[in-house]
């Protein structure tokens, strides 16, 4: 993935808990989490409805 390996990922995440601090970090991952899984229930509703739309226009 990326070719990012534990040592590098392990880096970000201190720098980046540097910058927001531990009190933001689970704030951040709790919204960062929520939009995820929005995005996926999105794509999932859109792709239910264009097989709905091609199973109608097969029975036209």
């Amino acid at each position: 993935m990326f070719g990012l390996g534990v040592q590098e990922l392990i880096i970000i995440l201190v720098i980046v808990l540097l910058i927001f601090g531990p009190s933001k970090l689970g704030d951040i991952g709790s919204a960062l989490g929520k939009g995820i899984s929005g995005f996926k229930k999105a794509v999932k509703d859109d792709d239910k409805k264009d097989d709905s739309e091609e199973n109608q226009s097969k029975d036209s």
